[in-house]
């Protein structure tokens, strides 16, 4: 296995290129021969609208291109969506980052907000631990780019991915099943069914997939498998229409994840420490060399074979859907959701003890929106209410019985943590739109957000000697009370912000739509989750050392300006956005020096503005009926205009000289590209369709400091597929990553401790073979 150099992948980029037509599956699915994509409708404004007749930044997914895609969970949307990164999150089998445009928030800490909302049926999920949701009853997932908060319950600085559940059909029966297997004994099952109960009146969905794979890593030692697959997952929607009038669904859903550990590749040698007899001065040591040669998906733990990755997610929701009068509808989304996670991460990746923890999360929340939308004949839109109240407690164990050591003894090392935290979260958000002309419309936008958060952490770290029993050293710090006055009452926070944007349209014909817009986003600010000490929350401001205990809201303003057209009778449909974006208070978490004594600090920061700008550019072309050609590009521009790390300059500064900023922002290629297409043969009374894609990554970082183990080089891959439709039947093959390309994914960076810096990587070449029925 060898990763192609830059210049093949930038030759194979090129020759994407020269194809007769570029098209992209990742602005719609492909179209059939009774249906124009054209119409396909959305509901990224609230309400049921063509895709291109919304003036917003949107790619939609239908199931049937997330199954050719084939995309188990939102990780499968990876690099179908240009300026889009969704992958599974650092060393966790569940959680989810999502970076749109290079905005976005990898930290699965609870005292960090998403950056990019996931809303499932209008609820929106607060943790990404979770987040990365099989898809099993999708009707599609709607990719909105840019920031969102004057049409949705929770602001988002980033974007946002709505995730549309099929309805029960109230008339007729319908249903679906399939069978998956594949490489490394991937057994997937799936089933759906909808059943009218009452004609007209009532009608029930239920949903399942069973989903199970072998790690795709091994222990050279044992034979133990890692980073693998075992999922089970059920969702129940009732829907009741008593009158003409009045809509109520009530859904169900429950994810239960049993896995192994998800393993990763140190990049960068373990350092240990050596204290003196005093405990004055220390001397480093290297625990464990960094890995050398490709990563050949072969890792060990130091954690035993009982060690794993639990998850259990379930969620309740109700939505009534009330029509008034023929321009007003009522609708209350009611929702509670409750997540258990318990998870062992080996965060160096080694058999040594230096970063092997334990998290144990408990959270629950409850939300509640009232939208009122109004669609009248020049006036559309919706004003809307919402609160949540979420509650999340963990417990941590931090084990690292390699790290230290007492005159040249080893000593054994545990901190615990244990935390909580309460928000609660109001707004009040509205937008309209008015058609000036039935080519002209303004669009316009504001929306207020107050969020109050409560935190309380207790940190407990004991070293001590199996050969000195007399040497033992205990500490506890809590936060906040540990810290010195004034800080030491400030336990809760508030922040406040509005939020506008407008966006002026002009629809030249019905298929063809030119729209500018202004949008601010708004992350709420909150406590550093990680603080150890004083030294956490300890700032070197103008030459004078602060305490600062919390970190301040992040803000965007993106402007943005795009196009979009249908074209010979929806044969071709193009759309393409530019946009800029001024980020202001960047919450980043910066290491804090790796020195023994002073090492293992944690500061989150306000660290500094970003300037974002780019394009996008979606074509989706049909030259013949049997024929779908789709291509995508993103472009990003993203720079650091300013990086403040607040400390005495660490090893890996983003600005060493306190002059010039030298690093770039994390997970921002400068360039996506996606192309490929689908060919449909008759056969008979049966269809054979061939397609594929290929997708370039450009080299984007890991890391917020850009340490060169966490860097990606970007990367090309491959994806083929077959598939033979029958009357109800269909047979499918597939093969992801053709190449067997070698490509990273996430990384993380615990330099302050350890040296800690792992990255994680890509599935190798997989195939599968999959049987489903519908009816």
């Amino acid at each position: 296995m060898t990763r192609m150099s830059t210049r093949a992948v930038l030759a194979a980029s090129a020759a994407l290129f020269a194809l007769p037509a570029v098209p992209a599956i990742a602005q719609e699915a492909p179209a059939d021969e009774t249906t124009a994509s054209n119409e396909i409708t959305v509901i990224a404004r609230r309400r049921e609208e063509r895709l291109l007749d919304v003036p917003i930044a949107i790619s939609a997914l239908s199931t049937e291109a997330l199954d050719k895609a084939g995309a188990k969970d939102l990780s499968g949307v990876q690099g179908a969506i240009p300026n889009v990164n969704i992958v599974q999150g650092r060393g966790s089998a569940s959680s989810a980052n999502f970076y749109i445009r290079g905005i976005g928030q990898p930290d699965a800490l609870q005292t960090f907000d998403p950056a990019v909302g996931v809303y499932v049926d209008g609820v929106y999920l607060s943790r990404i631990q979770g987040a990365l949701l099989n898809l099993f009853d999708v009707q599609r997932v709607e990719v909105l780019r840019g920031p969102q908060g004057t049409l949705y319950g929770k602001n988002t600085i980033g974007g946002a991915v709505n995730v549309v559940s099929k309805k029960p059909d109230l008339n007729d029966l319908r249903g679906e099943a399939s069978i998956t297997y594949g490489r490394f004994d991937e057994v997937t099952a799936k089933g759906y069914v909808s059943a009218p109960l009452v004609a007209d009146k009532l009608a029930l969905s239920v949903a399942g997939v069973y989903d199970d794979r072998d790690g795709i890593v091994t222990d050279p030692a044992t034979g133990r498998k890692y980073n693998d697959r075992n999922n089970l997952s059920g969702r129940a929607i009732l829907r009741a229409q008593p009158t003409d009038t009045v809509e109520v669904l009530i859904s169900g859903d429950y994810t239960r994840q049993r896995n192994s550990l998800t393993m990763g590749q140190a990049t960068a040698p373990l350092i240990g420490f050596d204290y003196n007899a005093d405990f004055s001065a220390v001397t480093p040591f290297v625990i464990a060399p960094a890995a050398t040669g490709e990563w050949d998906y072969k890792a060990s733990s130091s954690f035993a074979g009982d060690k794993g990755q639990k998850l259990d997610h379930w969620g309740v929701s109700g939505t009534i859907n009330v029509d008034l009068s023929d321009t007003l509808q009522l609708v209350s989304i009611s929702a509670y959701r409750k997540l258990k996670t318990d998870f062992f991460v080996d965060i160096d990746a080694t058999t040594a003890e230096v970063g092997d923890v334990f998290v144990g999360t408990r959270q629950h929340q409850f939300s509640q929106e009232l939208q009122l939308k109004l669609d009248a004949d020049k006036l559309k839109g919706v004003l809307g209410v919402y609160y949540l109240n979420e509650h999340v407690t963990s417990h941590q164990e931090a084990y690292a019985d390699s790290y230290l050591r007492y005159v040249g003894t080893p000593l054994n090392f545990l901190r615990t943590i244990d935390d909580e935290q309460d928000t609660k979260s109001y707004a009040a958000f509205g937008q309209l739109t008015y058609d000036f002309t039935d080519a002209v419309s303004l669009t316009g936008g504001l929306r207020y957000t107050r969020e109050t958060k409560e935190y309380f952490r207790t940190t407990t770290a004991t070293t001590s000697s199996p050969i000195f029993p007399a040497l033992v050293i205990k500490g506890t710090f809590t936060f906040p009370t540990n810290l010195p006055a004034p800080y030491n009452t400030l336990d809760s926070v508030t922040y406040e912000a509005w939020t506008p944007s407008a966006t002026l349209s002009y629809k030249p014909s019905r298929n063809t739509m030119l729209y500018g817009s202004v949008s601010r986003g708004f992350k709420s600010g909150g406590f550093n989750g990680r603080v150890n000490g004083l030294g956490d929350v300890t700032q070197v401001v103008d030459g004078t050392t602060v305490v600062v205990p919390t970190f301040k809201p992040e803000t965007v303003w993106t402007y943005e300006v795009g196009a979009k057209g249908s074209f010979l009778d929806g044969r071709v449909n193009i759309s393409g956005a530019a946009f800029y974006s001024d980020y202001a208070n960047f919450q980043a978490r910066v290491g804090g020096g790796n020195t023994g004594i002073n090492g293992g600090s944690f500061p989150v920061l306000n660290a500094g503005k970003l300037r974002i700008q780019g394009f996008e550019f979606d074509v989706n072309v049909r030259p013949a009926d049997p024929v779908t050609l789709f291509a995508s590009v993103g472009y990003l521009d993203a720079d650091y205009k300013e990086f403040n790390d607040g400390r005495r300059a660490p090893a890996f500064s983003c600005n060493p000289t306190g002059a010039k900023v030298t690093c770039k922002p994390a997970f921002a290629p400068p360039l996506t590209l996606r192309a490929g297409g689908e060919y449909r043969v008759p056969l008979g009374d049966a269809t054979l369709s061939l397609g594929g894609d290929v997708r370039f990554v450009d080299k984007h970082y890991l890391s917020v400091d850009n340490r060169p183990g966490l860097t990606e080089d970007g990367y090309l891959i491959g994806n083929l597929y077959a598939q033979v439709d029958f009357d109800k039947f269909y047979l499918r093959g597939a093969v992801r990553n053709v190449g067997n390309t070698l490509y990273k994914t996430d990384g993380q960076e615990f330099s302050s401790v350890g040296n800690i810096q792992t990255v994680y990587y890509g599935d190798p070449r997989t195939w599968n073979v999959t049987l489903g029925v519908r009816f």
